[in-house]
């Protein structure tokens, strides 16, 4: 029998191989990646693609009917309003991979505030501040997520919980850096126990995290008290998100992110044609890459120049808050993308049994994305904190926990499980933080924002219905 297959010698193996796998070995022209697009679209992958259409045309319409809307200090407040709904919704993201979903986000966000502000307060003495029972209780909670996480070996989370419980019984005297570890860590501890109760004892993560949304919300006003207000007075704490890079600074953090996504993005393109892999259009790969940073230089740009109002005070510069989401979202899309646990996560929201089946610790993984999701709001009630200066009863009450699911559905990651990336959260942050910012430069009643801001989520809800629809349908 002859063989027609193979134009390549024995002794050319990747010549072989590159004919043996067909297409899967071939470069794509612009027109057919163009054309491969647009059928993804047809079947149902719209990606982030709608919230980004939405996100431009909000732009366009507040930009016309308020002429403050593009001005330097609003753009540079708008980034510090939207930065810890947007850190809150990347964590939740975990959680909405694996189908579930976290209502008590919001108030352990503020659980963590709490502890933090009092801790700050008080100089460290949190059995002063709490009182004997509450601090008992506290240490108890703290002792248990320890027990929580080390019966389903996840060493991180034991870790973190018991840094929070050493700093809170010996009395480590207030430090803004300590703070914000204490936060975290605590975020860690109430991720602990939401986790295990949905992945090891088997509630209904709707129910779980129903019940601790009231308890932290009653855990909060314990600790601050009817009517009481905790004062952050700390310089590092008030700059995390009102303070800003120097020139110098804001152009090395262009240089460092700009650099790096060209140098990821090229290298991993020109590694899958040398590997004869299939690879999108050179020019097409430089325009996506020049287009970016292009906007960050101009981005870059405008934020060095004097935004201040008065002609005695200088305010310029990158705020602090955009290189702490860059690095939060770059981390966590290395993770999610990137390792082995990531795409444990992905195989577990894509089909529990079958990640079960094909070896993967799936309470392990399950109570691991709780814990992501209470750390990461504990850095988003930092931010806030630091944004309004204090922390009050309300902290992570009120709307915080529905507009962090809504950037997260908003920017395309499905409340069914399996589908969406990190940086769907922050258009999807981006879109809410836009029509809260203008919708209040026009001088809207907060009647007209809820009722824009529920159908916009809405929408999104419905267009991830639909487009699930359709690419089942496109499959069979």
């Amino acid at each position: 029998m002859t063989n027609t297959t193979s134009e390549t010698s024995p002794k050319d193996p990747q010549g072989a191989a590159i004919s043996d796998f067909g297409i899967d070995t071939t470069s794509q022209s612009t027109g057919e990646a163009l054309r491969d697009y647009v059928a993804r679209l047809r079947g149902g992958e719209l990606g982030s693609l709608p919230a980004l259409l939405g996100l431009v045309a909000l732009l366009i319409v507040f930009s016309s009917l308020a002429d403050t809307f593009l001005t330097l200090g609003n753009i540079a407040n708008l980034l510090a309003q939207g930065a810890s709904i947007v850190i809150i919704a990347m964590g939740l993201v975990f959680v909405l991979l694996l189908g579930e979903i976290d209502l008590s986000a919001g108030t352990a966000s503020g659980v963590t505030a709490s502890v933090m502000a009092l801790h700050l307060v008080e100089n460290g003495n949190l059995l002063g501040g709490m009182g004997d029972t509450v601090f008992i209780m506290y240490c108890a909670v703290l002792v248990l997520a320890i027990a929580l996480a080390a019966v389903v070996k996840l060493w991180p989370a034991a870790a973190m919980a018991g840094f929070a419980l050493l700093v809170s019984v010996i009395g480590v005297p207030a430090n803004p850096w300590v703070e914000i570890l204490l936060a975290i860590c605590v975020g860690a501890a109430i991720g602990s126990v939401t986790g295990f109760l949905v992945a090891k004892v088997g509630i209904p993560s709707f129910v779980v995290t129903l019940g601790l949304f009231l308890t932290w919300s009653g855990v909060v006003l314990q600790l601050i008290g009817d009517g009481g207000t905790l004062g952050l007075r700390n310089d590092v704490l008030f700059n995390v998100a009102n303070g800003n890079l120097s020139t110098a600074g804001s152009w090395a953090l262009f240089a460092i992110a700009a650099g790096g996504y060209a140098a990821l993005v090229l290298g991993r393109h020109f590694s899958r044609l040398r590997k004869g892999l299939v690879a999108q259009p050179t020019p097409m790969i430089l325009t996506k890459v020049g287009i970016v940073v292009v906007l960050a230089a101009a981005a870059t740009y405008a934020l060095t120049l004097n935004r201040s109002a008065s002609d005695f005070v200088v305010i310029a510069g990158v705020p602090y808050v955009v290189p702490l989401v860059l690095v939060l979202l770059v981390l966590g899309t290395f993770v999610l993308e990137r390792t082995r646990y990531g795409r444990h996560v992905y195989a577990v929201g894509g089909n529990q049994e079958a990640a079960r089946r094909a070896g993967i610790n799936v309470a392990q993984i399950r109570m691991s994305v709780f814990v992501i999701a209470s750390s990461a709001s504990a850095i988003g009630a930092i931010v806030y904190s630091s944004k309004v200066g204090s922390v009050d009863p309300n902290a992570g009450g009120g709307n915080t926990l529905l507009m962090a699911v809504g950037a997260a559905v908003i920017g395309g990651v499905s409340l069914f499980g399996g589908k969406g990336r990190l940086r769907d959260a922050v258009i999807g942050g981006a879109v809410l933080a836009t029509i809260y910012n203008g919708m209040g430069l026009l001088k809207q009643p907060a009647a007209v924002v809820y009722v824009v801001t529920g159908l916009v989520l809405l929408l999104a809800a419905s267009i991830d219905a639909l487009s699930r629809r359709r690419a089942a349908s496109s499959t069979r």
